[in-house]
């Protein structure tokens, strides 16, 4: 199954980013392009989102196949690749890690934990909402944006949720809306590991989201003995999107610093 990729840099590491439920790759093109000098990366529309296939379940070992077969087509299995995921992308990231280990050198997850996470359920209030939105009375994003605005009052949620949203005859939505509302307590939960990954692990998480804490910190080492937590400040958790640089530099610090798994 193919994967949607864009692919930002020049540098001489290799990087991936995973991004979040209703997502796309490209949210992650301004912290890319911070690193273009260091690191090549690669930019993956994660199946249902963007402009990937569709599947017709979901589970992390699933996602995680799926991303891997992209990543080996695009190299990885010759050069070991720092992955770098958020919130789900996060849960999709640490997965593939424990299930393909020889794949990667460093790994990133941003504000996520391994494990049940309640407030993602709230997240189906923008799935249904999005499946209400009447497409055939559309004319323009401008009504979109007013159409949406009673069930999502904040216009950067909007503006986020609606780049989802095709213009054509007709309109439509790029994920697969149906399935990931159908999926929301797959997508917030986190299956029991039997294993754990060596490699070096930064856990960035937003000072003021309730998603990770720093008493989460054994829970994560259980599977990330290596895990190093940093906290940014003055992010929520859209931590990439919110502080995009202190974002940028935390990541340049951790790929260019730590020495490889041996």
């Amino acid at each position: 199954m193919g994967l949607h990729t864009t692919e930002i840099g020049h540098g001489e590491k290799r990087v991936a980013f995973l991004h979040g439920l209703l997502g796309q790759g490209k949210n992650f093109a301004t912290v890319a392009k911070m690193l273009g000098d260091v690191a090549t990366t690669t930019l993956v529309d994660l199946p249902n989102h963007g402009r990937s296939a569709w599947t017709s379940c979901f589970d992390y070992p699933l996602m995680a196949d799926i991303v891997a077969d992209t990543l080996i087509e695009a190299g990885a299995g010759k050069q070991p690749i720092t992955l770098i995921g958020h919130s789900m992308g996060g849960k999709v990231a640490m997965q593939l890690a424990l299930d393909y280990p020889g794949l990667l050198d460093h790994l990133v997850v941003i504000d996520i934990a391994p494990l049940d996470s309640p407030d993602t359920r709230s997240y189906a209030h923008y799935t249904q909402a999005l499946l209400n939105l009447d497409l055939n009375s559309l004319t323009d994003r401008a009504s979109a944006d007013a159409a949406l605005a009673p069930a999502v009052p904040d216009p950067d949620v909007r503006a986020f949720l609606l780049q989802n949203l095709h213009r054509g005859d007709p309109w439509r939505w790029l994920p697969n809306l149906t399935l990931l509302d159908n999926s929301m307590n797959q997508i917030a939960g986190w299956g029991a590991q039997e294993r754990s990954w060596q490699g070096p692990v930064l856990w960035l998480a937003g000072g003021k989201s309730t998603h990770v804490g720093a008493h989460q910190l054994p829970l994560m080492r259980a599977l990330f003995p290596k895990a190093e937590l940093v906290t940014i400040p003055d992010a929520g958790h859209w931590v990439h999107a919110q502080a995009p640089r202190e974002t940028a530099e935390a990541i340049r610090s951790f790929i260019t610093s730590e020495p490889r798994r041996s």
